[in-house]
This record gives C-alpha cells, sequence and structure tokens, in this order.
C-alpha cells in the first residue's frame, strides 16, 4: 500500500472510531509496560483471587454453616478434622467466616471508593477547571476542612448518628475519604487547563461542559483510576476500624466484624488466636493487594515514575 492510499485510509476512518482506536492503543501500550512490573502482577493476582473468593462464596459456604443456631463444629475449638481454622464460640467455621465475610468488606471497599472518587472526581475537575475564581476558593476551603478534620473522628461521629448499617457505613467512608483524591485530581486539571488544544476549544466556542467532558476528563482518567485502586484499601481499613470499634453492622458478616466479635467473646484473652488471625491476614493481604497495584499503575501512568 503506497502513501497516498495510506493517507486515504486514514481520512475515511471517522474521528470517533480514531480516538477509540487511539486509546485502545495506549491501553495496550499500558498493560504491557504493566505486565513488567512485578510489584502490579503479584498484587493483581492477590487481588482477582479475592474478588474470586468473593464471587464464588455461595457455592462455597451454605447459609446454615453461619448460623449460629445450625452450626455444628464444636465451639471455641482449635483447628481440627474439617475445621481447617477452627471454630467460633457457636461452633461455626472460621474459614466459612472468612469466606463469606470477604463479600462484605470488598463490597464496602469497592461501593465506597466509587462514591469517595466520583465526589472527589467532581469537585477537584471543578475546582481545576475554574482555578483562581470564586468557585476554585469555595470549593478548595472545603476540601481543606475535610483534609484538615481527622477522619476517623468524623467517621465514628457520622457512624453513631446515621447508625449502624452496611449502606450508611458505604455512605461514611465515601464522605470522608474524598478530599485527598479531590486535591489530586484538581491539581492534574490545572496543568491539563493551561495546554494548548483546551485553549483552542475554548475559543472555538466549546462549552465548559464539553471541555471538561472532552479534553480535561480522559487526561485526568488515569489519575483518578489509580487514585481510585489505593482508595479501596483505605476504605476496607476503615470499615474494619469502625467494626471493630463497634460502629459497624452486627448483622452482616465481615472481616472486621469477625474480629469484633472474637474480642467481644474474649478470643484475645482466652487464646483463641485462630478466630482473630486469619480475618486479620485477609485484610492485610487484601488491602496490600490494592495497594501494590495502585502503585504499579501510577508507576506505569506517570511518566517521571516510569522513567526509574
Amino acid at each position: 500500500m503506497t502513501t497516498t492510499d495510506t493517507a486515504v485510509t486514514t481520512l475515511t476512518v471517522s474521528p470517533r472510531r480514531l480516538v477509540w482506536q487511539r486509546r485502545l492503543d495506549a491501553l495496550t501500550r499500558s498493560w504491557v509496560l504493566y505486565r513488567h512490573n512485578r510489584q502490579g502482577i503479584v498484587g493483581l493476582g492477590f487481588m482477582l483471587f479475592f474478588i474470586a473468593l468473593a464471587l464464588a462464596a455461595p457455592l462455597l459456604v451454605s447459609p446454615e454453616d453461619i448460623e449460629p443456631a445450625t452450626a455444628q463444629g464444636q465451639p471455641n475449638h482449635s483447628p481440627y478434622a474439617g475445621y481447617p481454622l477452627g471454630t467460633d464460640n457457636f461452633g461455626r467455621s472460621v474459614l466459612d467466616l472468612v469466606i463469606v465475610g470477604s463479600r462484605i468488606s470488598l463490597l464496602v471497599g469497592v461501593t465506597a471508593t466509587v462514591v469517595a472518587v466520583s465526589l472527589g472526581a467532581t469537585i477537584g475537575l471543578v475546582s481545576g477547571y475554574y482555578g483562581g475564581t470564586k468557585i476554585d476558593v469555595g470549593l478548595n476551603a472545603i476540601t481543606n476542612w475535610f483534609l484538615v478534620i481527622p477522619w476517623l473522628i468524623l467517621a465514628i461521629v457520622l457512624s453513631s448518628i446515621l447508625g449502624a448499617s452496611v449502606w450508611i457505613i458505604i455512605v461514611v467512608i465515601g464522605v470522608t475519604s474524598w478530599a485527598q483524591p479531590a486535591r489530586l485530581i484538581r491539581a492534574q486539571a490545572l496543568s491539563v487547563r493551561a495546554r494548548p488544544y483546551v485553549e483552542r476549544a475554548r475559543v472555538l466556542g466549546c462549552s465548559d461542559r464539553a471541555i471538561l467532558s472532552r479534553h480535561i476528563l480522559p487526561n485526568v482518567a488515569p489519575v483518578i483510576f489509580a487514585n481510585a485502586i489505593l482508595t479501596v484499601a483505605v476504605a476496607i481499613l476503615t470499615e474494619t476500624t469502625l467494626s471493630i470499634l463497634g460502629l459497624g453492622d452486627a448483622t452482616a458478616i465481615s472481616w472486621g466484624v469477625i474480629i469484633e466479635q472474637a474480642f467481644s467473646a474474649g478470643a484475645m484473652t482466652n487464646g483463641y488466636w485462630w478466630w482473630m488471625v486469619p480475618p486479620g491476614i485477609a485484610i492485610v493481604c487484601v488491602t496490600l493487594s490494592f495497594t501494590m497495584c495502585g502503585y504499579a499503575l501510577d508507576e506505569v501512568l506517570n511518566p517521571k515514575l516510569r522513567g526509574r
């Protein structure tokens, strides 16, 4: 094919299809770089394992096995045949509790992250686009206020007022975790806003909404995605902290609720280590996996870190 034929073929491709083709090429290049990041691959493997475990929980554990009235194990027994991680004070298998608890812990982590990153991205994009105006000053003041207040104290106060349920916890974590993503996204939006193609779009009469959605958001999206992966780990730890403090949903089994019930039943003083250690290890592994993936994505998507 000659150079002229190639040019004609390029011209016949619709602009929308050309944009999506470029995005697909960029995604492919990012994946190639990510594959060579050992930290990212290990984190991704653990993350996929826990996601698969949460999805397969209804197939692995029956509801009767985690009901206190129908549990068939010996109460407070160390690991033995049929119960590789021992039992709790009701005779329920700790392994079954950890498997079922992965569903709530990951649900809270992912859903709260969506709430936090959605709020942070919206406020950060608007604040960065209108940088220096009254809108930016107002939004920046609100962001600073949430950054200054200790997030744990604010989460405890909101949980105490609103009540203890899974969805309330998700809202509380989302409301207390959006400020940090907003600050990072605002800084990136300020940088993108000053680029020449954004100025050309503004001169040509594009609306603010079109510039934000078509020019600034696609360039800020990698930062949003990498920050979202890191926020999942923070959200899971926050849910665990609230549950251990007795502010979690006691009717829903999560890793934090398992640890709180173990403490309340005297597992620490009686030496029932098998009741507390497995959910603790699961929390550490899943938070590490999301953190490793987040740092790996940051290295892949950030040209300065990629050069290292």
